[in-house]
């Protein structure tokens, strides 16, 4: 049984630098006193980065690891190097039941890669969706998956990210029975492509512990009519980057907009309470953490330029996970329906 109290972190992984690492799990510590921490990284320079957060020193301990993977790595050097990197012995503490979970800011393929070898799939499960909440209109956010981890999938593949994700927005907006769409070119029964329609044919007459809502269009994404969008990770990482694209754009714009004079820098100040809330609702560092969905254990991926903030919200989505026992819920939910799931193709 994993420590549920405990977090591994690979505090050398992301584009920001061990300071902002630490100033995350610092800034988690803070909103939860109960949590502990497992700093996997450099010992030295750690330990000089924890006297910068004394509320870290009676709730962390540190865990050497003499080597980093690079951004540039490919996922098989990474996997030669598990033993020696701290994203590899933070997943390997996951393994041995040290830590509930593991958060790196690092390189995905290589986390993908050494979590998968390390932690093993589920059983009933044949590949790990990468999955995120994004913002929406609606009273919660969505969860997208897959988010790149698999560019081509089959229809067995997507009935088993549906299940998984389902179980996810069961474990993050407490809803008994999660709105699961299908993200294609068209709501229509006869659109998209053979795998994506006789998926829809399954999850239409399964009896899985979700509500099947059909297919979903890409403008449609935000509108909050839906808990769980499920996809191949080419189309689901495409449809995320052109989010955060936009996002930035749409901020980017209104920042202009409001610099353009002088009659519009007073309009700022008057809207100023509106733009401070779309800003924090579209603010990435808000939604941060995707996690491995199919592994038998918990690990989660934050963005690699994430800030402080967006760090302690992945840890936080990384306990919450933990707490709620999220592996052992998709387990269960595969075994109660796994008379309804696709057989693989000879």
């Amino acid at each position: 049984m994993p420590d549920q109290s405990t977090i591994a972190v690979d505090a050398m992984g992301g584009d920001e630098g061990l300071a902002v690492m630490l100033a995350g799990v610092a800034k988690a510590r803070g909103a939860d006193e109960g949590m502990r921490f497992i700093l996997v990284g450099d010992e030295s320079r750690i330990a000089d980065g924890l006297r910068k957060h004394p509320n870290l020193s009676a709730g962390a301990e540190v865990v050497h690891a003499p080597e980093v993977i690079g951004g540039s790595d490919k996922p098989s050097q990474a996997i030669r190097r598990a033993k020696t990197t701290s994203m590899g012995i933070a997943i390997d503490l996951v393994k041995k039941g040290r830590a509930g979970a593991a958060v790196s800011a690092g390189n995905t393929g290589a986390l993908m890669a050494m979590a998968k070898i390390s932690l093993r799939m589920l059983p009933g499960i044949d590949r790990p969706a990468l999955a995120a909440p994004l913002p929406t209109l609606g009273a919660n956010d969505v969860i997208m998956l897959d988010l790149g981890a698999n560019a081509e999938v089959d229809a067995r593949n997507l009935v088993q990210f549906a299940v998984m994700g389902a179980a996810y927005a069961r474990t993050n907006f407490d809803l008994e029975s999660p709105r699961v769409g299908l993200l294609n070119i068209g709501s229509e029964e006869q659109k998209g492509t053979g795998e994506i329609r006789e998926a829809a044919q399954v999850l239409r007459s399964a009896t899985l512990p979700l509500t099947f809502t059909g297919f979903v269009e890409g403008d449609k994404l935000a509108r909050g009519d839906h808990d769980v969008i499920v996809c191949d990770g080419f189309a689901g990482n495409i449809a995320l980057k052109t989010a955060e694209g936009t996002a930035r754009f749409v901020a980017d714009l209104l920042r202009r907009a409001f610099t353009s004079s002088i009659r519009s820098k007073l309009g700022f100040l008057i809207s100023r309470p509106a733009t401070e809330l779309l800003r924090e609702h579209l603010d990435p560092n808000n939604h941060n953490g995707a996690v491995f969905l199919g592994l038998n254990g918990i690990v989660v991926k934050s963005h690699g330029g994430a800030s402080a903030s967006g760090v302690a919200t992945a840890i936080g989505n990384a306990a919450k996970m933990v707490r709620a026992d999220l592996t052992r819920r998709i387990a269960d939910d595969l075994g109660n329906v796994a008379q309804t799931m696709i057989r693989p193709a000879a």
